[in-house]
């Protein structure tokens, strides 16, 4: 399998944000959410509405902090969700008839055998990612990892410490933090040229 990048520029993002939010609130909602949280595709999917929802109620509100199980390490992982996340994620419910706190979030329009609601599958939100970015014009490689990467990348180059990205990762070293958020030797370089005292 090949690996995938970042999507590196912040127009790309843009971009990708219209075509999926014109094409569907839910894989808005997903392709947000992955990048706003660092999530795997894994534990995104593994989300039910009750785990984004703020107390019970008619109301509907986001709550501002996800608590999970990693699906891959076990790990017990809190996480903040900022006011896009929040806002892409009440977005969609709103467009849910069906809002039960353990229905699946992000629900395939498939249902089970025995009419029980189905969770989107990983290929098909693969294949939602990977037809968005084709739309929005990014060549280069693609997948659902990639929002897990693109959150890395931007708060990396934004200042975030290498040291806060390997916790949030489970990364034993900076050197593979950065392999995996896609910072290049060239990028590496840049900094040297930008910051002369």
């Amino acid at each position: 399998m090949e690996a995938v990048e970042p999507i590196r520029h912040k127009t790309s993002i843009a971009r990708m944000k219209r075509i999926l939010k014109a094409r569907s609130p839910r894989d808005f909602a997903l392709f947000t959410l992955g990048l706003n949280t660092g999530l795997r595709i894994s534990d995104l999917l593994s989300l039910t509405v009750g785990d984004v929802l703020a107390g019970a109620g008619t109301r509907l509100r986001i709550a501002t902090r996800l608590s999970l199980r990693e699906r891959k390490t076990g790990k017990r992982r809190n996480v903040m969700l900022n006011s896009t996340a929040r806002d892409a994620l009440a977005l969609y419910l709103r467009t849910r008839e069906r809002r039960y706190p353990e229905d699946p979030l992000f629900l395939s329009r498939k249902h089970e055998k025995d009419g029980s609601l189905r969770t989107l599958s990983r290929a098909w939100a693969y294949c939602v990612i990977v037809n968005a970015a084709r739309a929005a014009g990014i060549s280069s490689r693609i997948g659902t990892h990639t929002m897990r990467k693109t959150f890395g990348y931007f708060r990396y180059t934004a200042g975030v410490p290498v040291e806060q990205l390997m916790k949030i990762f489970g990364h034993a070293s900076p050197e593979i933090t950065l392999a995996y958020i896609g910072i290049t030797q060239e990028e590496i370089d840049e900094t040297y040229a930008d910051f002369p005292l």
